[in-house]
């Protein structure tokens, strides 16, 4: 099985879960979903509704705070900001903007502003959206043209940190195509020439090189 984010042919069984098959690279370290298993756009849209991500919400504020938190410390007054994967009910763009960082929303299901991807900007974030990639290496060359030299995008999503794979709760969400590990943030910033960093659990901040 052909690694979709290094490309690598390398990649052996690892798990199924509820027949969804996955495979784990050896190489990045990236696991995914076979294929052939992905569900349907209007499943997955079906799915993602059912997620309460409410900005007004604390307890989820204080998730996203993990990453904005950093973010906001590394940033120049005024920075001009995308949340690539904002979801049914942008909080980021809430959050950043109280904080004086003026942030544009795209979700390719619910705010699919074409207009959003042909801009670049001093800062992406990336919040519960990456496991959601079917195509990670595609996503990621976007991100990068969408970046500016010396801009910050930032990643949260939850690792795979060696627990029992069937059993983690982040598996058993059919909508989960990708699952990444620390080692494997270590490769994206290498292969695309990124400062890694990791000021929180499950957050990556990663720098693109001026």
């Amino acid at each position: 099985m052909v690694c979709p984010l290094c490309l690598s042919a390398g990649a052996t069984a690892l798990a199924s879960v509820y027949t969804r098959r996955y495979f784990d690279c050896p190489v990045c370290g990236l696991i995914f979903m076979d294929p052939s298993d992905h569900p349907d756009p209007g499943v997955a849209r079906t799915h993602y509704l059912t997620h309460e991500n409410d900005p007004a919400d604390t307890g989820y504020r204080g998730l996203l705070s993990r990453l904005v938190d950093p973010m906001i410390e590394r940033l120049a007054p005024g920075s001009e900001g995308l949340d690539f994967g904002s979801g049914p009910g942008p909080a980021v763009s809430v959050m950043m903007g109280e904080s004086g960082f003026p942030v544009r929303n795209y979700d390719p299901l619910f705010l699919p502003d074409a207009a959003a991807l042909s801009s670049t900007y001093s800062f992406i974030t990336c919040t519960e959206t990456a496991e959601h990639f079917s195509s990670p290496r595609t996503e990621f060359e976007r991100l990068d043209t969408m970046l500016r030299p010396g801009g910050w995008l930032g990643i949260l999503t939850e690792w795979f940190d060696r627990q029992e794979f069937a059993k983690w709760r982040y598996a058993r969400d059919p909508t989960h195509l990708v699952f990444y590990r620390r080692d494997t943030m270590e490769w994206i910033g290498r292969r695309w020439n990124w400062q890694s960093e990791f000021p929180a659990p499950n957050v990556t901040l990663f720098g693109k090189k001026g």
